[in-house]
């Protein structure tokens, strides 16, 4: 997203979360922008209840959370590490500098913001179809757009069954008889019980 030399320069800092650990709360006030060195994070909400609905996985290179720098409101979401992962955070008003001289990164940022939009607006949809099946088959159709292979079965699918399930609020149970359907139908490959698409 942006180089780390200048987030750096910037004075930005590098933050190491454990797996589980909370990176930012719903209900908090942004400080800082968030680009993950290496790890893996998502972005999810608990209902009263305590089930977990993730709103988005992140990984390497990728920023989060950012969108709330540009207006005065609290998170909606919590950001967690899935893994052990190394964050790079620059404080808020050293973000908007470095926009500010720099244009060239803030046209990608409208450009990320754009992409996180249309994903948004694709699970939105997806939460209104009752099928479970396409369900997980509008996710797993996105999620294969940012692969250049196309041919059946050449992207692995990123997520586990849990991770599918919460995406799409499905309980697990049904993520796991869909995609063994899903494979009798040829739709998809399961080898060591990665899933391929």
């Amino acid at each position: 997203m942006i180089n780390r030399d200048l987030l750096l320069s910037y004075g930005a800092e590098i933050k190491n979360y454990k797996t589980n650990e909370v990176i930012f709360r719903e209900g908090e006030f942004s400080t800082y922008y968030y680009q993950i060195a290496d790890g893996k994070i998502k972005l999810n909400n608990y209902t009263e209840e305590g089930k977990e609905f993730i709103q988005n996985i992140f990984s390497d290179g990728q920023s989060f959370g950012e969108s709330i720098l540009f207006v005065n409101k609290p998170y909606p979401m919590n950001a967690e590490a899935l893994i052990p992962s190394n964050i790079i955070r620059l404080p808020k008003s050293e973000f908007l500098i470095l926009l500010k001289e720099n244009p060239e990164i803030s046209t990608n940022i409208h450009h990320c913001l754009a992409e996180r939009m249309y994903y948004k607006y694709i699970m939105l949809y997806n939460l209104s179809i009752q099928n479970p099946a396409s369900k997980l088959k509008l996710l797993m159709d996105y999620l294969k757009t940012y692969d250049d292979n196309k041919e059946p079965y050449s992207f692995q699918i990123p997520l586990t069954r849990q991770q599918l399930a919460s995406l799409t609020g499905l309980r697990v149970e049904t993520v796991i008889r869909v995609i063994k359907s899903m494979e009798k139908e040829n739709s998809l490959k399961i080898v060591n019980r990665k899933i391929f698409y």
